[in-house]
């Protein structure tokens, strides 16, 4: 058996470089590059094999750890899950900094590989710069943190076992469903030593995770679920958008005539104006889905895990007849809420119980209802777009409205994350192009849209690409802004400046706390609480200074010549958007469970806490 001598991290590189991807019979490099901040526990080890030039990795410098790992997975997300980035640090507070983003990409299902450096494995120079020592077990290091938000989690302590490391962190990353974030951290000592790896271990692996078909007789039993009741809808995940299902899913809601809704994951794979298309649901839903799940005697959820903003708590399905049947690849999701699983891969599953149901002769019974209620929809949705500037300022729903119907190119990528943006985007953005609704909900992650904006357009460098966030989310992480400047990449960051962290500032008086702690107030020093004046910031200064266009923006006006001239521009722009406070959607028939105390000094708060253990009771159990 012939053999190469490398250093772990040179087989590392080399082993990555040669990873493919099979998907539908087309073979795709699956790993592209590298983020990484080098430090000592990684810089003379990876650092040194990601220098050499006997590789096709693209090494991009990260700026702040946690948002590297944003962007690679968002390059991940962009494209699919076909193609991933790895992500490399120092030991840790450069490891634990990417904590975070390794949670964000497992609970969206989004593979990121992430290379910690790590403490020396022979022990010799301990405790050596950074490194946390944990007296009752001296094995426990900072990259353990890993281990609660990873899908798989390695220590490679000999050279020699990063080939069972490697193959097994290439068998989740690429299993639709096992996929989110692997950690192989990295001892800085192994990392430089070197082993007589077999050449085998370096030839071209292509990956063939496949399509995962229903059990035999499960087309059938699905099909015979539906046809039994009268009112279904469906829920569209984003198992549709990794699978590629959107014509399946059009298809099968046209021929049936079963509306279907919206998750964050799951928005875009067909065009806002589908005639089944309710929107977003739950939560952060329209009125139409909201008003459908109430009635519904089946949900066909597909491809989703059924979170609380979904389901509304579980409290969203209001007919006690109602059922679920889940389509999934992951057994895991499938089962919840006590719904009919049915395992197999969305496409696939679509398909084949197309076909059953088509044999049964099979017609939902929701007559005009569905029509009628998106009706209403679409005239709230074109209010929400069209409200009138005030003296306070212009909404933030306005915003959205102004980019959505012509100030920005349909095919441009947008990426948003976390506050009232997401309700927002889910409820009134209208999707044109699949694809271009980027948004990462399952983690809700401040931080995550302007790191996001650069993954996606590292992925897809043609398109435009625009991130929505608050100021809230601009001071969490800012940090990639800088990374956009020194690739050349044109990123576009619309900034909502309304002084705080109005979504939970929302939330605290609906439960009938005074406001605290949630806007962006200098100190009072007559009553020591941050309820003095809000806080000035120009935001468009800023970004100027990092070398962006920049705009401010204090009406619509403004705001449409500001987007007409970023758009122009070559460079990465920035519009500081001074919008009105409270200017978001509302509810709009959805209901969230949350922790009011039941015991307070307000009496407001004891009665929000009645009025949630009232609501609780309606929800589903399990």
């Amino acid at each position: 058996m012939s053999t190469l001598r490398l250093t772990m991290s040179q087989a590392l590189i080399k082993f990555l470089d040669n990873q493919y991807l099979e998907s539908d019979g087309e073979e795709i490099k699956f790993v592209e590059g590298v983020f990484g901040i080098f430090g000592h526990g990684c810089v003379v080890g990876i650092g040194e094999a990601l220098q050499e030039p006997d590789h096709s990795l693209k090494f991009y410098q990260g700026h702040s750890e946690q948002g590297m790992g944003h962007a690679a997975m968002a390059y991940a997300k962009q494209n699919n899950r076909k193609k991933i980035m790895a992500v490399t640090s120092s030991i840790g507070p450069g490891a634990l900094n990417m904590v975070t983003a390794a949670g964000t990409a497992t609970v969206n299902r989004i593979p990121v590989l992430f290379l910690p450096g790590d403490a020396f494995a022979c022990r010799q120079p301990d405790p050596v710069l950074q490194q946390v020592e944990i007296p009752h077990d001296y094995t426990n290091t900072a990259n353990d943190s890993f281990r609660a938000v990873c899908k798989y989690w390695d220590r490679i302590v000999r050279p020699e076992q990063l080939m069972t490391a490697a193959v097994n962190a290439m068998r989740v990353l690429t299993d639709p469903a096992e996929t989110g974030a692997v950690c192989l951290a990295l001892p800085q000592d192994v990392q430089a030593e070197a082993y007589d790896y077999p050449e085998e271990f370096f030839a071209r692996r292509v990956h063939r995770p496949g399509r995962r078909p229903l059990s035999p007789g499960d087309a059938r039993r699905a099909a015979e679920l539906i046809k039994s009741k009268k009112k279904p809808m469906i829920i569209c995940g984003g198992g549709v958008r990794y699978s590629g299902a959107g014509k399946e899913l059009a298809r099968f809601a046209e021929t049936f005539d079963i509306p279907f809704a919206e998750t964050q994951a799951g928005k875009g794979v067909l065009p806002w104006n589908n005639p089944q298309n309710l929107g977003g649901i739950g939560v952060t839903g329209t009125s139409s889905a909201n008003e459908i799940a109430h009635d519904t005697d089946l949900v066909i959820a597909v491809g989703t895990r059924l979170n609380d903003f979904i389901t509304a708590s579980k409290w969203d399905f209001h007919n006690p007849d109602v059922e679920l049947l889940s389509i999934n690849v992951s057994a895991f999701d499938a089962y919840k809420m006590n719904g009919f699983p049915f395992l197999g891969d969305a496409k696939l599953a679509l398909k084949d119980i197309h076909k059953e149901l088509k044999n049964l002769g099979y017609q939902a019974g929701w007559g005009r209802q569905v029509k009628d209620v998106i009706d209403v929809w679409t005239k709230e949705n074109t209010r929400l777009f069209t409200l009138d500037d005030t003296d306070s300022g212009f909404a933030q729903t306005k915003v959205m409205g102004l980019m959505n119907e012509g100030g920005i190119p349909e095919n441009a990528i947008v990426v948003a994350a976390s506050g009232s943006l997401p309700s927002d985007m889910e409820r009134i953005w209208r999707t044109r192009v699949p694809d271009t609704y980027h948004l990462e909900y399952g983690f809700s992650c401040m931080g995550y849209e302007i790191a996001g904006a650069l993954g996606a357009k590292i992925a897809f460098p043609e398109r435009e690409v625009y991130c929505i966030l608050g100021d809230g989310s601009f001071w969490m992480l800012n940090s990639e802004m800088f990374t956009a400047v020194q690739e050349g990449l044109k990123i576009n960051i619309i900034l909502i400046d309304n002084n705080g962290f109005h979504c939970i500032d929302n939330l605290q008086a609906s439960q009938g706390i005074p406001h605290f702690g949630c806007e962006f107030r200098f100190r009072n020093p007559e009553t020591d609480h941050l309820d003095g004046d809000y806080i000035p910031v120009d935001y468009a200064t800023i970004a100027r200074g990092v070398g962006y266009d920049s705009y401010r923006a204090e009406s619509s006006k403004e705001f449409i010549e500001a987007l007409k001239a970023a758009r122009a521009s070559d460079k990465p722009a920035l519009i500081d958007c001074k919008t009105a406070r409270k200017s978001m959607t509302g509810d709009y028939g959805a209901w969230w469970r949350v922790g009011t105390p039941e015991v307070s000094k307000k009496s407001a708060v004891v009665e929000a806490s009645r009025s949630i253990r009232k609501e609780a009771a309606r929800a589903r159990q399990f």
